[in-house]
């Protein structure tokens, strides 16, 4: 992913990625058919590994959901911001035609897992009902402070502020 973040996944060969990987290009060849069957790959990996952190975070219950939410959209999103990991980002947003189904499927896992985790601390049924739109917006501030970050600190500070705004 760094290498396609570097030079764009246009401009990427598979040259430049076996060397990234420490492998030789007709071994690259040998795991993957094409440039788009190793960038599916590997972006696959990233966002399952991805939703994998953010699973574990939200089930961590002895901690205030709060920060639980925190922590599972620092997972989320929150390691994409900076320079390089914005361009992980970007390629991956830019390429949406050559991952498929993918591009919808994790966001709407992701969204899940947090509606799934505010309606388990909500008490009462009309909370409960609430509990997608309360994910919705908060995916809303994340997607908004991502692009006006500058820094991991200052998304996590901000996100903070907008989840104890909405969980309190």
């Amino acid at each position: 992913m760094v290498t396609f973040a570097r030079f764009g996944y246009r401009k990427t060969s598979m040259e430049e990625v076996a060397r990234a990987a420490d492998i030789s290009r007709p071994g690259l060849y040998f795991l993957f058919s094409s440039k788009d069957s190793l960038f599916r790959a590997a972006v696959t990996q990233a966002l399952e590994r991805d939703l994998a952190a953010v699973e574990h975070v939200l089930a961590d219950t002895g901690r205030p959901l709060a920060e639980r939410l925190l922590a599972a959209f620092d997972q989320w999103a929150g390691r994409y911001i900076g320079p390089l990991t914005r361009d992980v980002a970007m390629v991956i947003e830019d390429n949406p035609g050559l991952l498929g189904e993918i591009v919808e499927t994790t966001p709407q896992r992701f969204e899940q897992l947090i509606t799934n985790a505010i309606a388990v601390e909500a008490k009462v049924e009309a909370k409960q009902a609430a509990a997608g739109q309360v994910a919705q917006t908060m995916i809303s501030a994340s997607t908004g402070l991502k692009h006006q970050a500058a820094s991991r600190e200052f998304y996590l500070e901000r996100l903070e502020v907008a989840i104890n705004l909405l969980v309190r």
